[in-house]
């Protein structure tokens, strides 16, 4: 059975689902820094959460909520069966790709390239909407390629919102699917933040987050003056300490640890009991390489981790002596 339903107070700010970063490791570790902040799993295809494995594939820990899953994929029939499969592990919400502007969405099975046939995306968001009772969104950029911004994209939004879909998280970029390389696509496009305004102007009914270039909660504020929610990506990765700071700082909360030895110290049991999972230490490590970003010893806490957490039987001692760096 799901969890709960996300009410808009809570959604305000979310960490971005992220490919090869946002696995369940690194979800955990940002819950531990907010409770507030809702956290995305990285794109699963609909096709893997159908004939994969389940737990491996879409297992998180119930300490996550609220948590995201984020699906990609073209099939109604298919995507409707991975929601539900999704609904059954807990997910408190489920969220279609159509911004990725990866080299696999250029088949058309998925991410921007849906995008070009808003007809297709209100088909799967109908079929998905139907197969649960938790909410659907869509995630997607302002365009891709020679699309017309306003035009375009105001179509988009309406057919797919004619199917069901309340909420729409937009990148405020285009994705140039001819010309660009996906790394590309997350710089070069120019940011257009005034258009993700207009589109919340325009659709007052709807619940509009606005995602891309974020770099910091100051400017997070400043956009939540204009949308409904946002969206860090790269920023709260690389620099995640910026996370302790949501829940007093967006929602008028305490924060969960009062600096980054806490945060630390409230981790070292879920290490310990993944390694004796069988996980090893670089698949955690690996996303508290920044946590001292900016901080006296950063480069030794870092390169400390690198050199010494894929080596044979290593555990909690490494992370204590990368510790010497920063304190």
């Amino acid at each position: 059975m799901y969890h709960k339903t996300l009410k808009n107070k809570d959604k305000i700010f979310s960490v971005a689902p992220m490919m090869d970063w946002t696995d369940r490791h690194c979800r955990y570790f940002h819950r531990l820094l907010t409770r507030k902040a809702v956290l995305y799993t990285e794109m699963v295809t609909s096709g893997a959460v159908v004939f994969g494995d389940h737990e491996h594939l879409i297992g998180f820990d119930g300490a996550e909520h609220p948590v995201v899953l984020q699906l990609g994929g073209s099939d109604p029939k298919e995507l409707a069966e991975a929601c539900r499969i999704a609904q059954g592990f807990g997910y408190d919400e489920i969220n279609l790709n159509v911004g990725c502007p990866s080299d696999r969405v250029k088949s058309g099975n998925f991410g921007a390239s849906l995008m070009a046939d808003p007809e297709l995306v209100g088909r799967c968001v109908s079929a998905m909407a139907k197969a649960v009772e938790i909410p659907v969104t869509v995630k997607c950029r302002i365009g891709i390629d020679d699309q017309d911004e306003d035009r375009d994209l105001d179509n988009f939004v309406s057919v797919v919102a004619d199917a069901g879909c309340k909420t729409f998280i937009v990148h405020a970029r285009k994705a140039w699917l001819q010309g660009l390389s996906p790394k590309q696509n997350r710089d070069v496009p120019p940011l257009n933040y005034q258009r993700v305004y207009r589109l919340k102007q325009n659709r007052p009914e709807l619940e509009i987050h606005i995602n891309g270039g974020i770099a910091d909660l100051v400017e997070a504020k400043q956009h939540l003056e204009f949308v409904d929610g946002v969206m860090l990506g790269r920023a709260a990765y690389h620099q995640p300490f910026l996370l302790a700071n949501v829940d007093a700082g967006i929602f008028g909360e305490s924060d969960p640890v009062a600096n980054r030895l806490q945060a630390i110290e409230a981790l070292k049991p879920y290490i310990e009991a993944q390694l004796a999972a069988g996980m090893r230490l670089p698949q955690i490590s690996r996303h508290i390489l920044g946590l001292f970003h900016s901080q006296p010893g950063a480069r030794f806490w870092r390169r400390h981790l690198a050199e010494n957490a894929h080596l044979p039987g290593a555990g909690i001692d490494v992370l204590d002596a990368a510790l010497e760096f920063v304190t």
